[in-house]
């Protein structure tokens, strides 16, 4: 949403901005709490960036390689899934290889790009136990109890409560301890960079720790 408009795409001054950028010396990443199989490839390939965090930093990715992941456990994951469902919740669960949700259950209208994820996505059903992912956004429908579902989940997650028109229906979860500052922080240490020349751009309030660790 900061740089890609899902419809639109990114606009050229920006892929040149960023592209000098890089020109100039500074390293760039993209920090989202989309998932690497949400990411549109051309970002990557086209504009060209040197890192990606994705899944509020429960992903790190350096030079095209993983530097840090982290999954949910399997029985957890299902677990997970069951307490959505039962607090009245739609799971959508964002892995870096494939999003998980049953299209009958997540459609257009609970989120009008809901049905743009293509060949990444998954069924939760028929993979109850074989879901690999990094981190969960529970779609809200009538009658669902968030104050429930966030106090059974926190055990195991931290989560976003989310308002406004474009993900006002959101509440996201990751595995406690992971988040974009963190990630930012991390990857500032391994490359030698001080605080103080780190900068960051979001919209989000899930880019709040971002910009705490910039």
């Amino acid at each position: 949403g900061t740089i890609l408009d899902i419809v639109k795409g990114t606009p050229e001054d920006t892929k040149l901005a960023l592209q000098q950028l890089r020109k100039n010396g500074h390293k760039t990443f993209i920090c989202t709490g989309r998932s690497n199989a949400f990411v549109p490839e051309y970002l990557m390939k086209e504009i060209g960036f040197d890192g990606l965090i994705a899944n509020l930093g429960a992903y790190i990715e350096y030079n095209g390689t993983r530097v840090f992941e982290r999954e949910m456990p399997t029985d957890l994951a299902w677990k997970t899934v069951e307490i959505i469902k039962a607090n009245g919740f739609i799971p959508v669960l964002e892995g870096n290889d494939y999003m998980y949700y049953n299209l009958d259950e997540y459609t257009s209208d609970i989120d009008w790009f809901a049905d743009l994820i293509g060949d990444k996505l998954l069924p939760i059903r028929g993979n109850e136990h074989n879901l690999h992912f990094n981190k969960i956004s529970a779609k809200r429908t009538p009658g669902c109890n968030p104050e429930k579902l966030c106090q059974e989940l926190s055990l195991w997650y931290d989560y976003i409560i989310h308002s406004g028109s474009f993900v006002g229906r959101t509440i996201e979860f990751v595995m406690k301890g992971c988040s974009k500052g963190l990630a930012i922080s991390v990857m500032s240490n391994v490359l030698g960079y001080e605080k103080k020349n780190v900068i960051a751009f979001g919209d989000s309030n899930n880019d709040l720790p971002m910009f705490q660790a910039a």
